[in-house]
């Protein structure tokens, strides 16, 4: 029985415990979003505009008048357009969240550690995960927010405290579809390892359906299908002879990190963290699952291989390398059996760690000063469109996300995202040029955006007889590798 004496100091060590979190999460959100507040990429930005229509009162639409879903992160979306009565600047203000989210995942894995016992799980976490530059390569989107709650789940599922784990798998669940994964993996775990007596922890069910059900029932009716448009246009886009799918993307991401010796050294201790969680914390075994399910799934789903789809990979990477460290720390303290083993035992372990922290920063650093080349080219253009061509104005081009975001028209995208028809033209034996000609003579876009030279047929044949070159942004004042042609095509 718990003595008031324990019972205080239970809550001291609690107390002490959110301090230092809420300390680490506050600074690691500072630093990341100083660095990286420039950051951003052209994906993002169909979401941003979603939320930007919201917040004006048009609905969850990205073309006003036209209800399909072609985000993938419903919850994100409408969080953006709540905080944007505060902060009207999405881009960055994303970026802010995806800071804080990476650092409160952190925070979560550490919590996990110290609930299983494993506290070199945690330093690594700590310091590891929210200097991975996969990770810090998805900030604006919502992956951190997504693993950040997915992580949560299970930072409360060690805790028994089940309420909590509907709570965060809900939240994943809302933020991106595959976050299913999380509580039917958690919910599996508890049935089959259940105690006879333990009931089912129905308070959890409940606020689990209570949070979720609701989007998946609305989504039905107002899109006519809770799935977004965006899952069947990548997995067309796999299928493309000049795509590659999400499983071998995966060895083409890994020799682009090859050159970098940080990674070696962590995929040397890799292995080594899976032999000592089979051996002394087998329950890392869970979460591991989940790496594992999520790559199954989106191989199976056979969708197009983008960078940031295995950044949720990351953590179960992570997981691994910290339980290496673990061991050889637990290695070390037993060969030397004492007391004074302790400081040799930590030593190693703290050496390997800077290391890698070191090296990754190092790598942030190279990273912050490479950012997409697209986003000054692309903002240029819809910048120029918003201020240059009727609010009615269709416009055509391949990526709709930074220059559909500014320039606030009604976009035709020739990579389907956003119309599933022209999705349906991208197989094994057609390209981007095919569904460009497609979509152009299927919505006739009062303008078209075009990379000179990506589309030749659709510039010397359509174009040349049907439009008129409205204006040209030269690539090389932006550090693009090719000029985007504005044209004009009258009805």
């Amino acid at each position: 029985m718990d003595t008031p004496h324990t019972l205080k100091l239970a809550k001291t060590n609690l107390s002490w415990w959110a301090i230092r979190a809420a300390a680490y999460t506050l600074v690691v959100t500072a630093l990341i979003y100083l660095a990286f507040s420039h950051w951003a990429y052209d994906d993002p930005f169909i979401t941003y505009r979603y939320a930007y229509n919201l917040s004006r009162g048009q609905g969850l639409v990205y073309n006003s008048g036209q209800r399909v879903l072609s985000t993938t992160t419903p919850l994100f979306a409408v969080l953006l357009a709540g905080l944007s009565l505060l902060w009207s600047d999405l881009p960055h203000l994303a970026n802010l969240i995806g800071a804080f989210s990476l650092a409160l995942g952190a925070v979560f894995l550490w919590d996990l550690s110290r609930t299983w016992n494993t506290p070199l799980v945690g330093w690594a976490a700590l310091l590891l995960y929210p200097s991975f530059s996969l990770l810090m390569s998805s900030l604006g989107s919502e992956t951190p927010l997504y693993l950040a709650f997915g992580l949560g789940a299970f930072a409360f599922y060690a805790r028994k405290q089940y309420a909590w784990v509907g709570v965060f798998s809900a939240l994943t669940v809302l933020t991106r579809p595959d976050g299913v994964l999380i509580p039917f993996l958690l919910a599996t775990h508890y049935l089959i390892w259940r105690r006879a007596r333990q009931r089912i922890p129905w308070r959890a069910v409940a606020l689990f359906a209570g949070l979720s059900a609701p989007w998946f029932l609305i989504a039905w009716g107002y899109y006519g299908s809770p799935l977004p448009a965006t899952l069947a246009a990548k997995q067309h886009q796999g299928a493309m002879a000049i795509s590659q799918r999400f499983a071998p993307g995966l060895l083409s991401l890994a020799r682009s990190y090859a050159s970098q010796w940080r990674y070696w050294l962590e995929l040397a201790l890799a292995p080594a963290g899976l032999v000592f969680m089979a051996l002394r914390a087998r329950r890392w075994t869970l979460l591991l699952a989940w790496t594992g399910l999520y790559f199954a799934a989106y191989a199976l789903l056979g969708v197009s291989s983008y960078p940031w789809y295995y950044a949720p990979l990351v953590p179960g990477w992570i997981v691994l390398v910290g339980l290496a460290l673990q061991g050889l720390h637990d290695l070390v303290a037993r060969v030397m059996p004492s007391h004074s083993a302790r400081l040799p035992a930590s030593a190693l372990a703290s050496v390997l760690i800077v290391v890698l922290v070191v090296s990754q920063a190092n790598g942030l650093a190279r990273l912050r000063r490479q950012p997409d080349p697209r986003l000054a080219a692309y903002r240029a253009v819809g910048v120029w469109l918003n201020e240059n061509t009727p609010p009615s104005a269709s416009i055509g081009t391949l990526e709709v996300g930074i220059i559909g975001y500014y320039a606030r028209r009604p976009m035709v995208d020739f990579a389907g995202l956003l119309q599933p028809d022209i999705a349906g033209k991208l197989s094994a034996q057609t390209t981007y040029a095919d569904a460009a000609r497609w979509a152009v003579h299927r919505y006739q876009p009062d303008y078209l955006v075009l990379q000179r030279g990506f589309f030749p047929q659709l510039e010397n044949n359509f174009a040349a007889d049907n439009c008129r070159l409205a204006t040209t942004f030269p690539g090389n004042l932006f550090g693009y590798r090719t000029d985007l042609d504005v044209y004009a095509c009258p009805g």
